[in-house]
């Protein structure tokens, strides 16, 4: 897709250095941004609607990221945004803006 000139976007829970790496090594330089949409384990704990969190500790669910498997911090992410001390809306506005700003994204009459 990205061969086509399409920006994509993706979700994932990536917690390794070594497979981030990888997926921005697939990518010419500039066409990779890693947001890190940081949040303490405890408020993810806290905002687990499927009390995932509470399985993975209580040992039903193995390997769990956070739990009983490790997480590496991102090292420098283009992108920071902190779900602890911002909504939703505003860390997609975070985002946009930094598109903007880097002319990644913009207005058609731009």
């Amino acid at each position: 897709m990205v061969d086509s000139g399409l920006i994509v976007l993706t979700a994932f829970i990536s917690p390794f250095i070594a497979e981030r790496k990888m997926a921005r090594d697939l990518l010419d330089d500039g066409e990779f941004m890693e947001v890190y949409v940081e949040t303490p384990l405890s408020v993810a704990e806290e905002r687990d609607p499927k009390g995932l969190y509470k399985k993975a500790r209580r040992g039903e669910l193995k390997n769990f990221t956070g739990i009983d498997s490790p997480y590496e911090r991102p090292e420098s992410p283009e992108i920071l945004v902190d779900t602890s001390n911002m909504s939703a809306e505003q860390c997609a506005e975070k985002v946009i803006s930094i598109l903007k700003q880097r002319g990644v994204i913009g207005n058609p009459d731009d």
